[in-house]
């Protein structure tokens, strides 16, 4: 029996030794996929003597860099430990038992001594002298941490930290949350003690950029350096270094993509597929979309075009040309990084000068320009426009302006808000006008002032897709933004028929308070500047396009707000004694249905009569202003827009914008009110909805500062006191308070100092002008 133990024994000894040597493997030494700084010799190196080999698929799946004195150089990265006990490790950091996650077995953990050294993080199998150590990890800067969470706690029981490296994964768990943290703290600070690693290809960057003005030894580089050229094979490895880990820890998105590193090989796929494909658009908005949500892959995908577009056996063929139209698309929508934007003017430098007045020499120039020009896009290109830039090509774009008009322009990728409002007024004859103009966001129900400084390329991209989302027709126009001088403007000129028909989208949307008797007079007159004098065959706009369709509504809604009759059954209901004479469940079900039944027909019928009711009050409206539409037989299009000018005059506010706000009465917000605040060319005031007199005004000579209080909040410091709104159109707002400031401050550098504003802004003589963009708080 003695004899059986000791062979059952013996068996389960060689079983987990097995099993240690199966799931507990050393991590291979790193290959020159990587190389630290500290690595290069003394006395400096020549570009000779650094010769990478094209990457190529290997037994461990590294990238199969090869360079000439690899041997030397593994050693000094990595010290082979395999024999070496465990009490010989020079440095020793912490040192412990650790349970680590097993793959592919029934055994989903095991119990490991775990110590980490300054370079490494190793495992063995057990704490006694010359325990056999069973795996490596090399800890570089480029290693990564996941530090405990309580998640894994709740769920497995273990607190749990997660070490990235380059080719291993080790996912470790204790049962102490101390004993967790004291590990990953001293972990992330081995990572963070090393120096940066670099590839190849930044070393071979470097090396061309010190000798850029020596062709001989530039040509020597790329002539021994596989990896700078163009290959058919596959990249096993990126060009340039990323940390290791998953992307929700490192680069977090939600959109569906593997670690960096992975999507960095994947990109270089898409990219050889360029040249077989039969419509390249989707691949190059898929690469540019990749490198929207990814940001470190734009400087790798700059280099992996680079790569692709030196020595090219057939550089002027249509296939390998789709390399240099994506490219141009990369270049015209992400800016690479400093050291990245060097190599690229050297390498489109000289290719010009290598395949003059050839296609590549004309995209090379293309992207030149380019460069200097682009900012970072906050949409990818449409299909319009990558079909534009593959053939380095101007859009088309359309840019309607109040009433039917419109006028066409050609814009490109770098075109912005500003550029087109300027061409805008130059081809309509705007540039004498004393008011501002600016290009706003529209659909049927809704419009936002675009920034200035906004490139319209990505306002026509998002178009499509709001499209989608909404069913609804986007379009750019081109309006008035901030009324200065409303008297000079001429009768007869483009600028007068703005402000006639913003002023009319003012009275249609209820902003514009004024008595029921002077609205309808101002819809007879919009009818007689559009249709001429009255005619039964004319086909009449609808009401709401003529008239504030919620006057209607409110009336209405006041003549049958009377107090309804209360249904039998809730007065039944009433009248019941609180014992029940059945039981709870018998009728409840019943009675709950007839209620429910009785409520929702007295709700149909509501809903009827108040269609009703709004019919036959559009109806006796619409007939009124039909008659006093008769009544201008004669009016001229000028008479008519100059005599609903002159109705608009008589409120004061006129020309000011308004914003629906909260108004706190107090700075502790203890009470608020629903407001209108007018944004005017000399003041700031707050209107009662729909009363034409101002509670209150500010002129901004009284106004110490301005800007967003928190993220719905606006505030103004008027003297002594704080005004709080709560509103949805903050930057709105700040935008235009912004450029009346910018107006009156170039007004006053003019010499042309307002009688109005003199006293005022006597203190914002040396204040700087606020930008147009400016969203924390402005001191006046």
């Amino acid at each position: 029996m003695p004899l059986q133990g000791v062979c059952w024994f013996l068996c389960c000894r060689q079983g987990f030794s097995l099993l240690g040597r199966d799931y507990g493997e050393k991590e291979e030494e790193e290959s020159f996929e990587l190389r630290n700084k500290e690595d290069l010799t003394p006395n400096g190196r020549t570009p000779a003597e650094v010769i990478v080999s094209q990457p190529s698929c290997t037994a461990n799946g590294t990238n199969g860099h090869t360079v000439s004195e690899s041997s030397e150089e593994m050693k000094s990265l990595i010290i082979d430990k395999n024999k070496m006990g465990q009490e010989e490790e020079p440095e020793l950091l912490v040192k412990g038992w650790l349970l680590r996650e097993v793959r592919g077995n029934w055994i989903k953990q095991r119990r490991y001594w775990f110590v980490l050294t300054q370079d490494s993080l190793d495992y063995y199998t057990g704490p006694e002298k010359g325990a056999r150590r069973l795996g490596t990890l090399v800890l570089t800067n480029l290693c990564s941490v996941i530090w405990p969470d309580k998640q894994t706690y709740k769920e497995t029981g273990y607190w749990s930290i997660t070490v990235y490296g380059r080719k291993h994964c080790y996912r470790l768990y204790t049962k102490h949350f101390n004993e967790a943290v004291h590990w990953a703290c001293a972990i992330q600070k081995i990572i963070d003690s090393k120096s940066p690693v670099e590839t190849p290809t930044q070393l071979l960057i470097r090396d061309i950029e010190e000798n850029k003005f020596n062709p001989e030894v530039v040509e020597h580089i790329y002539q021994h350096n596989p990896i700078l050229k163009y290959t058919q094979g596959p990249l096993y490895a990126p060009l340039l270094p990323f940390p290791y880990g998953s992307l929700e820890h490192t680069y977090h998105s939600g959109k569906g993509y593997g670690s960096v590193r992975e999507e960095a090989v994947k990109l270089f796929n898409c990219l050889q597929q360029l040249e077989s494909a039969r419509e390249p658009v989707p691949i190059i908005q898929g690469v540019l979309q990749t490198c929207l949500d990814l940001r470190p892959l734009r400087d790798e995908v700059y280099c992996q075009l680079v790569k692709q577009t030196s020595y090219t056996p057939s550089p002027n063929t249509a296939a390998h040309l789709r390399y240099w139209q994506l490219l141009t698309c990369m270049s015209c929508t992400f800016l690479p990084g400093p050291i990245v934007l060097k190599y690229l003017r050297f390498h489109l430098k000289r290719i010009q000068s290598q395949s003059p007045e050839s296609e590549m020499d004309n995209y090379a120039s293309f992207i030149s320009e380019a460069l200097e020009k682009t900012k970072c896009r906050e949409c990818v290109p449409s299909w319009e426009e990558i079909q534009m830039l593959m053939n380095r090509q101007e859009m088309l774009c359309t840019v309607h302006y109040p009433g039917p008009g419109s006028c066409q322009l050609y814009i490109s990728s770098h075109t912005t808000a500003n550029e087109v409002v300027r061409r805008m007024q130059e081809k309509l004859g705007l540039q004498e006008s004393k008011n501002t103009f600016a290009l706003y966001e529209q659909n049927a129900l809704w419009e936002q002032p675009v920034t200035g400084s906004a490139l319209v390329a990505d306002i026509l991209t998002s178009f499509s897709t709001k499209e989608s989302e909404s069913k609804s027709q986007w379009k750019l126009c081109f309006k008035l933004y901030c009324l200065l001088d409303a008297d000079s403007i001429s009768v007869d000129s483009i600028e007068y028929l703005f402000l006639f028909e913003q002023c009319h989208e003012m009275v249609v949307r209820g902003q514009l308070p004024a008595c029921e008797e002077d609205l309808q007079a101002l819809a007879a007159l919009r009818l007689q500047s559009l249709m001429g004098d009255f005619s039964t065959h004319a086909p009449c706009p609808p009401l709401d396009e003529l008239f504030p369709g919620h006057m209607l509504e409110t009336r209405v809604l006041m003549s049958i707000s009377a107090p309804q009759d209360v249904p039998p059954c809730q007065v039944a209901a009433q009248g019941c004694p609180t014992t029940q004479r059945f039981h709870t469940g018998l009728l409840a079900g019943t009675l709950w249905s007839h209620t429910a039944t009785a409520v929702h027909k007295q709700k149909v019928e509501q809903d009827m009569r108040l269609r009703t009711r709004l019919k036959e009050e559009a109806a006796a409206v619409m007939t009124s202003i039909l008659e006093r539409w008769k009544g201008l037989a004669g009016y001229s299009r000028r008479d008519s827009m100059a005599a609903y000018l002159t109705i608009a005059r008589q409120w004061s506010g006129f020309g000011c914008t308004l914003y629906e706000v909260d108004f706190y009465i107090s700075s502790t917000g203890s009470f608020s009110q629903k407001l209108w605040l007018g944004v005017a060319a000399t003041s700031v005031s707050l209107y009662k909805q729909g009363e034409s007199e101002a509670l209150e005004s500010f002129p901004y000579g009284q106004i110490c500062s301005y800007g967003v209080s928190d993220s719905n909040t606006f505030k103004i410091t008027a003297g002594d006191r704080d005004l709080l709104f709560e509103t949805t159109k903050l930057t709105e707002i700040m935008q235009l308070m912004n450029a009346y400031f910018s107006a009156i401050h170039r007004q006053r550098g003019k010499g042309e100092d307002a009688d109005s504003t003199e006293v005022g802004f006597r203190h914002l003589r040396s204040a700087p002008t606020p930008t147009l963009l400016e969203l924390p708080s402005h001191p006046v």
